[in-house]
Parts: C-alpha cells; sequence; structure tokens
C-alpha cells in the first residue's frame, strides 16, 4: 500500500506535520491585524510629487466607459476604463498596511516550532523511505566502499 503523496513515506507523518502547519499558520495569520488609509479625498499615490486621490481616477474611468458604450471598437475608450480600474486596484492594495500583534518571544517560537516544524514534517513524509536504512548513508558506503 502506498502511503503519503503516493510514496512509501508516512502517512502518520503526514497527518501530523499537516495538522502543525494548519496550527502555526493559522497562529501566525490570526496575529496580524489589517488595516487601510484608502479613502475618496486621500492620495492613493502620486505621479511626480501629484497626489493622485481614488475620486480623480474614477474621472477617466466615467469617460472610458461612455466611450465603449458609445462605440465597443474605440480603443481609447478601453484604454481608460482598464488603466483606471487597474490604477484604482493598485490604489486599494497600496493603501492595505500589515501590522503584527505584540507578542511575548514564547508565542513567536510556538508559532515559528508548529508553521517550520510542521512544513518539514509534511514535506519529509512525501518522500519514499527505505525501511532497511537510509537510501543516502547506503549509497555513500558503497560508492567508497565502507
Amino acid at each position: 500500500m502506498r502511503g503519503a503523496g503516493g510514496t512509501e513515506g508516512g502517512v502518520g507523518r503526514f497527518f501530523i506535520g499537516f495538522v502543525m502547519l494548519c496550527a502555526g499558520g493559522y497562529m501566525f495569520f490570526n496575529s496580524i491585524h489589517v488595516t487601510q488609509h484608502w479613502g475618496l479625498g486621500r492620495s492613493i499615490f502620486s505621479v511626480g510629487g501629484f497626489g493622485i486621490t481614488s475620486g480623480m481616477v474614477l474621472v477617466p474611468f466615467i469617460f472610458g466607459v461612455g466611450m465603449i458604450f458609445y462605440s465597443a471598437k474605440n480603443f481609447i475608450g478601453w484604454l481608460l476604463t482598464i488603466g483606471s480600474l487597474s490604477a484604482l486596484v493598485f490604489g486599494v492594495i497600496a493603501s492595505i498596511n500589515f501590522r503584527m500583534e505584540r507578542l511575548t518571544a514564547f508565542e513567536l517560537i510556538v508559532i515559528l516550532v508548529l508553521f517550520i516544524g510542521g512544513l518539514g514534517m509534511f514535506l519529509s513524509s512525501l518522500r519514499d523511505m527505505d525501511r532497511s536504512g537510509d537510501k543516502d548513508v547506503d549509497d555513500i558506503r558503497s560508492r567508497y566502499k565502507l
């Protein structure tokens, strides 16, 4: 019977590693606070020292949509609409702030051990396990006649 990932690795190591990885990832992402400072009156980015607000980004969008509804083959209308939407999405993403919650050293170490240890155990379960011994050590011994 094949184990985790179709290999001879351990199914137990797979599930234990997966649970550790999920628990560490949950604890890590749960300690991050997401805030934003986006608004119609605030500058979302600047071009040449001139601040571009999200309201200014909507003006070419409105003209572009109008041009598309007038003639769907209008290249400038499509360019204005897609460019404005791209700038708006970029501005929203650029305005997001990520802050770590205040953690003790113990909490951070537990999170890292669970996440990184779980990742290592999970990935090691996907390798073939040679039941007679360590495959790499046997290859070295046969190569160098040890």
